[in-house]
């Protein structure tokens, strides 16, 4: 567990960067809600955290591409490649980053799917089966 700040320090529509390694971005969205995903873009090497936030997604400084924040999955090119995403909490009106193995970011960004629980890619497996 990292701490990033206390939760009054990073306003609403803001971000914060970690200097872990790989480094973190932190993004406090309009909603309220906090998001953490590496903070290099996949495309080329620009710092997520000084990109352009706007709802759950957030757009590279240098090219414009875009992520979402829920699922760490570009939401067009540049991009092909998905950032990690990391596990948010705040205790004690401290935010917390949450490391952890693979596993654990793929559990974070599992999904509801008729009663189970798929990561996101397994939940597009099913829907393009779903659709065939």
């Amino acid at each position: 567990m990292i701490p990033v700040c206390r939760l009054e320090d990073l306003p609403k529509g803001e971000s914060a960067r970690v200097g872990t390694i790989p480094p973190i971005a932190v993004f406090h969205t309009d909603d309220g809600d906090l998001y953490a995903i590496d903070d290099t873009c996949s495309h080329q090497d620009a710092s997520l955290s000084e990109g352009w936030l706007e709802g759950c997604l957030v757009e590279c400084p240098l090219h414009a591409a875009s992520f979402d924040l829920r699922t760490g999955r570009p939401t067009c090119l540049p991009a092909r490649r998905p950032v990690r995403t990391h596990r948010v909490t705040v205790d004690d009106g401290f935010v917390h980053v949450h490391l952890g193995a693979e596993e654990n970011a793929v559990e974070q960004n599992a999904v509801r799917h008729n009663g189970m629980r798929h990561n996101a890619v397994e939940q597009n497996a099913v829907e393009q089966d779903n659709a065939a």
